[in-house]
């Protein structure tokens, strides 16, 4: 029931792709530069001239999460191997195929994560990266490289990951001021 939900689901989203050239190329091109602009975003705030000790704090976090976030996909993948839906016949692929198994999606570990760290700090524009990882998470299903789900376990990754730093990582402490002051 639930695996023809999200194949449903992914499908309806897929259907979508090859009616407009324009939402296809914009597609491809939030799916190709969404992660890198994302990670460029967050660096170029690195110099910010607001609060600067807690803005650099909020970017060292989003970075841990960032990466944790990816670890946990890593070790994910050892014991979940899911074919990708354009191999399953549920989509109709838009891009280069991929080697890799479809479950969780990296794009959505990496979009989220970063979203999930200023959203945990209440950072300014939180909701911004937030919109940019929907965007970049649906591109992913819309050319047909990822399953709703695969999306939803990215999500929940980089969450974990943001949660796990937010514990972890704490403000102000030596290790906080030592990464801080870097640069």
């Amino acid at each position: 029931m639930i695996y023809t939900i999200d194949a449903n689901l992914t499908h309806w989203i897929n259907s979508w792709a090859g009616h407009s050239q324009f939402v296809d190329l914009l597609m491809l091109w939030v799916s190709s530069f969404g992660v890198p602009i994302l990670v460029l975003a967050v660096a170029c705030q690195w110099w910010a001239r607001h609060d600067r000790q807690h803005t650099r704090h909020i970017l060292v976090a989003a970075g841990f999460s960032f990466l944790i976030g990816l670890a946990f996909n890593q070790f994910i993948l050892l014991f979940v191997q899911r074919v990708r839906p354009y191999d399953g016949g549920i989509t109709s692929l838009l891009v280069t195929p991929s080697g890799d198994p479809s479950f969780p999606s990296d794009h959505a570990t990496a979009s989220f994560a970063i979203a999930a760290a200023f959203l945990a700090h209440r950072f300014r524009g939180a909701t911004t990266f937030l919109a940019a990882a929907v965007l970049v998470s649906v591109s992913r299903i819309y050319l047909g490289t990822h399953y709703v789900s695969d999306i939803i376990g990215g999500a929940v990754t980089a969450i974990s990951a943001a949660a796990l730093v937010r514990w972890m990582y704490q403000e102000g402490t030596r290790a906080d001021r030592f990464l801080t002051g870097i640069l």
